[in-house]
């Protein structure tokens, strides 16, 4: 038996019938598609990992230039809160100095007040210019965002929850809380309470 160019022979020798050649063509044409379909499905998750590591350079390029603004802005915040006391000692001063009776009968008490009226002015004006703000809180409601109620007190002619005193000033930071304003809180009074 003569062999055609075109018969194939298996690892022996043996012709190979044509019905292995189609079953060989099919197992081949099966195995591009898988490798092609394989080949699509890596292309695509490639495409996904390269999009999500887009997305998060994006994201943290954001969060950079947040914090970055923000340590630009509030980067003064821990000094700032610590002058404060600085400010609360210069007030305390003039209190004093205004009630001390040996010193109201001299006559250079005055100009001392206007000295210390003035670095408490300048003060002030640096702190403003950096976004430093009291917080008004006389004859306002209560806020807990903003107060720390150190004592309550029987008000006649307030109803509950006013602040009727400031026992010491709150400051704002733009708008972030430096430091809450200690009060005094309006309670029911006790005829209030019987009627």
């Amino acid at each position: 038996m003569q062999m055609t160019k075109s018969e194939k022979k298996d690892y022996l020798g043996k012709p190979i019938e044509n019905k292995n050649i189609s079953q060989e063509k099919e197992q081949d044409e099966k195995i591009e598609q898988v490798q092609e379909e394989n080949t699509d499905e890596k292309l695509k998750i490639a495409q996904e990992k390269i999009l999500r590591t887009m997305a998060e350079m994006e994201n943290q390029r954001r969060r950079f230039e947040k914090e970055k603004q923000e340590a630009f802005e509030f980067g003064g915040f821990n000094f700032a809160a610590e002058s404060l006391s600085l400010i609360d000692n210069i007030e305390r001063a003039i209190v004093s100095f205004k009630n001390d009776e040996s010193l109201k009968n001299n006559k250079d008490l005055n100009k001392i007040i206007d000295s210390i009226e003035i670095v408490k002015k300048d003060l002030v004006s640096i702190f403003k210019k950096n976004g430093i703000e009291t917080i008004e809180c006389i004859n306002k409601k209560f806020d807990p965002n903003f107060h720390q109620a150190m004592l309550e007190i029987d008000s006649g002619t307030k109803e509950p929850g006013i602040v009727v005193q400031e026992i010491q000033k709150g400051y704002m930071m733009k708008n972030r809380l430096l430091r809450p304003s200690l009060v005094g809180v309006s309670k029911k009074g006790e005829k209030s309470e019987k009627k």
